[in-house]
């Protein structure tokens, strides 16, 4: 089979690996997609093939890689791509960023002549308002996206649209969603279906059953790449503790919480985690400011390429832009980190 061949079955075989949770195959999957687009300069696949990369590298919690793809992706200026970005900015907790990719996503669509209603999009604002805690808001874009046979095959929406069901206080709601979800991850029999499905069960059951499901998941999601799951189990499960009034219980999973949203960046669900935190008598410890927060995602991007030493015209050739416009990004790089040469650049330490 040759690298033609490949590029027409990988996008196929990496939702199929995403339909029975297989998180190690979709990595592995994507990554090769990804450099066999490069490799032939197939740009008409590259950004789709970048999309399903970014997406699984956000729900590693590796969102500065995920960053990376979706500037790259930019530089194609498509559909995939604008996806990339909103699903990185709901999970960031970024809600005007958000609502302004979405309203341009939505502007587009109108201008093709094709459906407003976007599915995928509608995930990414479950994510956000979940996030955020506006439940009802998340329940209406989750039962969206559930509605979608792209996203159930995915297995995308199911855990929002149970959180989100529970937490407005609606838990049939989540009926159809928890059984589909319960019974894939059955047949897949992989941490990260088995988790996803043991924190779904927590959420809609109460007493010591809720507790097992809890601690069931977090064993299961320890075992797998998908990190943003495994921080969001310890915050319901921290929220759970806390309304049972065990508070020094609810304070170690919060703590925990808090620290691995916080690192990965979604700082919504951090700001979440925060609050409980508060609620239970503690302060949360503050993040302290990066050098890199300074910088939007494709200058962070070329500042690590150029931080490895790599010419203006190589870090384009990668980007798929031209070498004056990465100077031109270079000199606002220098200017918001007050540096002055890309030896400087280089002796930062950016994450």
């Amino acid at each position: 089979m040759n690298d033609g061949d490949d590029r027409r079955w990988l996008w196929l075989a990496g939702r199929t690996a995403m339909s029975v949770f297989d998180d190690q195959m979709v990595h592995a999957l994507a990554a090769r997609h990804v450099r066999l687009a490069r490799e032939a300069g197939a740009l008409a696949t590259l950004p789709a093939a970048l999309l399903v990369q970014s997406v699984m590298l956000v729900l590693s919690g590796d969102f500065s890689r995920a960053a990376e793809q979706t500037a790259i992706a930019a530089a194609t200026r498509t559909v995939p791509a604008l996806h990339g970005q909103l699903i990185l900015a709901a999970w960031r907790g970024r809600s005007d960023e958000t609502t302004e990719i979405h309203a341009t996503m939505v502007r587009e669509a109108v201008g093709r002549g094709g459906r407003t209603e976007d599915f995928l999009a509608q995930y990414a604002m479950a994510v956000l308002h979940n996030g955020l805690g506006d439940y009802p808001a998340a329940l209406v874009a989750a039962t969206r996206a559930f509605e979608s046979d792209e996203l159930t095959h995915s297995n995308l929406a199911h855990s929002e649209l149970i959180e989100a069901a529970c937490r407005s206080g609606q838990p049939e709601r989540a009926t159809a969603a928890l059984d589909q979800l319960s019974s894939r991850a059955l047949a897949s029999g992989t941490p990260w279906g088995l988790g996803l499905a043991a924190r779904s069960r927590a959420l809609v059951s109460t007493g010591p059953a809720a507790e097992e499901y809890y601690r069931e998941a977090i064993e299961q999601l320890r075992n797998c790449r998908v990190a943003t799951q495994l921080a969001r189990t310890h915050l319901v499960y921290g929220e759970w503790l806390r309304r049972q009034g065990r508070r020094q219980g609810a304070r170690q999973q919060l703590r925990t919480a808090h620290q691995l949203l916080s690192d990965m960046g979604a700082e919504a669900f951090a700001a979440r985690a925060a609050r409980e935190l508060r609620a239970t008598g503690e302060h949360p410890r503050s993040r302290s400011a990066q050098l890199s927060d300074a910088l939007t995602a494709q200058e962070l991007t070329i500042a690590r390429l150029v931080a490895t030493g790599a010419t203006s015209r190589e870090v384009g050739a990668q980007l798929f832009l031209s070498p004056r416009t990465i100077e031109a990004h270079l000199r606002s790089i220098f200017r918001k980190l007050s540096i002055t040469s890309r030896r400087q650049l280089r002796d930062l330490r950016l994450p």
